[in-house]
């Protein structure tokens, strides 16, 4: 098996949908149609990935999203209604990964976890450890250090400030971003960019007291932490 996906959809013809084109693409797969039932699974089976409505009962999927976030670092696509794109851009801010617009192709979803899942096949490759003046990536450990200790992120901003890191003093583009973050496959709104390195920028300058990820107008940004 590939890995575990939990799908949390209330839709029982769309849940069926998604289980049986991911089973057939070589995933485990547990399904749940309600929100506290699939936070529960979430927490009590620890899933590679959840695939997750907005819409549910018991608890909305954005409240579930929120509560993983407290106690994991679990992979999230959300599933949104399409033009909803205040849903899209909320669900992100709470650390969803990726998401994907009802009515959508399955084949989509597939590639979409996959794709999600790769970059965390190369995450848990081995890495060196990467020192600047106000903070320090420990890629192996999966963390981020300052002088006042360790800061808390999401998977996905973990690996946006890792592109920059990797890329210091240079400009990035939002393309080069979502190349090096969410792969040359992804498909989705490009606005994704500018929502993670929005909540990165925020951390980082409460955690250091300063800024070290500049905007670079009508280019895209730049990590200045250097020496």
């Amino acid at each position: 098996m590939k890995g575990h996906i939990l799908v949390v959809e209330d839709d029982e013809s769309i849940q069926i949908v998604i289980r049986n084109y991911l089973q057939a693409a070589g995933y485990r797969v547990t399904c749940a149609d309600d929100g506290l039932i699939g936070l529960t699974l979430a927490l009590d089976t620890k899933p590679d990935l959840v695939v997750l409505d907005i819409n549910l009962p018991s608890m909305r999927g954005f409240e579930v999203a929120e509560q993983l976030r407290l106690e994991s670092d679990v992979y999230i696509i959300m599933l949104t209604a399409r033009g909803e794109e205040e849903d899209r851009i909320h669900g992100l801010k709470l650390g969803a990964d990726d998401y994907i617009a009802k009515p959508f192709s399955p084949r989509e979803l597939v590639a979409r976890v996959e794709a999600v899942l790769r970059r965390q096949r190369k995450q848990n490759a081995p890495q060196e450890k990467l020192n600047f003046p106000s903070l320090t990536i420990d890629v192996t450990a999966h963390e981020v250090w300052t002088t006042d200790g360790q800061m808390e992120m999401t998977t996905t901003e973990f690996n946006v400030l890792l592109a920059f890191a990797r890329h210091a003093g240079q400009v990035l583009t939002r393309q080069q971003l979502l190349d090096l973050v969410w792969g040359t496959t992804y498909a989705g709104n490009d606005r994704v960019v500018d929502v993670y390195v929005g909540q990165v920028r925020r951390k980082v300058e409460e955690a250091t007291g300063h800024a070290i990820i500049a905007t670079v107008r009508g280019v895209g940004y730049k990590f200045k932490d250097v020496a």
